[in-house]
């Protein structure tokens, strides 16, 4: 089985895996099913969607009918304001055939102008809080992609008591010396607040540029169960964070067989190897 840990003040011990239902979006109810299998047989009892992904709600929908108390349920609002964000969140509940989720997040809130309409009089953040007193929801979130995610973070933060966080984290961009130096920053306060760090894009490889797609993830990934174990190791080495699965069901045993046998994060100098070897190159610049 996979390790478990609080996922921050929720008192959840979550797999420190957790399943990214984007790679349900395109896919039968069958495949879909099959997955669930996977996820039972790891022990994954935390799943992340959002009403972009997609068909993923409506394929995690007839799971909820017999699975709900197994796994923790996290869904997003992707609206700004707080009508639409309350009519797209309702929707959501109806897909996931569900009367409450455990966690609720803004959706990549890294736009400085989009952070202002939804953190504001009127916004989505209204909607989530009141969701949240409806008993709707349990906890709030918010999630982000991009170099500016961990600062646009911590501004959140400091705006108001998120629960928990998502952003991208692999060892290239932990390289570049400003998302280094906000990732810390808000590590420290997610510490101080035991805050959850949900993290995505560890087995990048880069941008696809101009490369025939072979895969449904946004980006290129790693594709050998060494490089995808190396890397997935890497990040579970830091011991407070969890990692999103990618969104690509081909590479999920993969992912999942990786923590799975984690025991100890590889040094560096075997990362920096990795990287040469595999020609790994930063998602943003």
């Amino acid at each position: 089985m996979i390790r478990r840990q609080l996922f921050g003040r929720t008192g959840h011990l979550s797999t420190r895996t957790l399943f990214g239902a984007a790679a349900l979006s395109t896919v039968t109810q069958e495949r879909a099913n099959r997955t669930l299998e996977v996820l039972l047989h790891h022990g994954v009892n935390h799943i992340d969607t959002a009403p972009s992904y997609g068909d993923a709600e409506l394929r995690v929908g007839p799971w909820m009918e017999r699975h709900r108390q197994k796994f923790f349920l996290a869904t997003r609002v992707e609206k700004r304001t707080y009508q639409e964000a309350k009519e797209q969140f309702q929707r959501s509940l109806e897909r996931l055939r569900v009367d409450q989720v455990d966690l609720l997040q803004l959706h990549n809130l890294v736009d400085p102008r989009e952070w202002e309409v939804a953190m504001g009089v009127g916004g989505a953040l209204e909607a989530l809080i009141e969701a949240r007193e409806q008993g709707l929801t349990r906890f709030i979130g918010v999630t982000g992609q991009g170099i500016t995610a961990p600062a646009m973070h911590k501004h959140s933060l400091e705006r108001f008591d998120f629960d928990a966080v998502l952003l991208p984290y692999n060892y290239v961009i932990m390289q570049n010396p400003q998302y280094l130096a906000d990732f810390e920053a808000l590590m420290t306060l997610c510490q101080e607040r035991n805050v959850a760090v949900q993290t995505a894009r560890v087995i990048a490889r880069g941008p696809w540029g101009s490369k025939t797609r072979v895969h449904t993830t946004s980006y290129e990934p790693l594709e050998s169960r060494a490089a995808i174990e190396m890397t997935v190791h890497w990040a579970l080495g830091r011991p407070s964070i969890f990692i999103n699965t990618p969104s690509d069901l081909n590479l999920l045993s993969k992912v999942l067989d990786a923590a799975h046998c984690f025991r100890i994060a590889p040094p560096g100098r075997k990362m920096e190897k990795l990287v040469t070897q595999q020609k790994m190159v930063s998602l943003f610049e």
